[in-house]
């Protein structure tokens, strides 16, 4: 729990950096590091207490929803079933907000938020902008945590099934 809540703090407080509607590559980075030290629904809870934090403390419209859940359970859940690739966390981060979430924000901004001009793709470039640098720079991070053996103590401290004899390059 103390872990989930620094993430969530680590998540609001840098999200403003780089931060443009439908743009925040801080919190695909968060969503990555979350879903691996912490496992899927973990980051799912994570992406949700943090979207709602941005949406009500800085006054941002619901994609701050749909730019992070989506991400969040994917990439957990690919990094699981890849037993530990780094790579599959951030392509399910890729996949699950620069494609799934930005195609679901077209209704939830124009139906619910009366946001007019929109079309199904409108989203899709700035979030997989975004998706992309974000999920760089949790790869990195990642990559760095683990070639130093890091990553492994620090998954096995939080409880966390660690994946350090996996055969995994990437």
């Amino acid at each position: 729990m103390v872990t989930l809540a620094m993430m969530v703090a680590i998540g609001v407080v840098i999200s403003p950096i780089l931060r443009i509607e439908g743009f925040c590559p801080t919190a695909h980075f968060v969503n990555i590091v979350c879903s691996v030290f912490l496992g899927p629904w973990y980051s799912l809870l994570n992406a949700c207490i943090i979207a709602f934090l941005r949406m009500t403390l800085m006054s941002i419209p619901p994609l701050a929803i749909t730019g992070q859940v989506f991400g969040a359970v994917l990439s957990g859940i690919l990094y699981k079933a890849s037993k530990g690739s780094i790579f599959y966390a951030c392509l399910g981060e890729v996949i699950g907000t620069g494609i799934i979430g930005a195609i679901i924000s077209y209704p939830v901004m124009s139906l619910l938020w009366g946001k007019t001009g929109l079309t199904w793709l409108f989203y899709v470039p700035s979030f997989l902008i975004a998706t992309i640098m974000g999920s760089t720079v949790a790869f990195i991070f990642l990559q760095v945590l683990k070639r130093n053996g890091s990553l492994y103590a620090i998954q096995r401290k939080l409880g966390v099934m660690d994946y350090e004899k996996s055969k995994r390059t990437i």
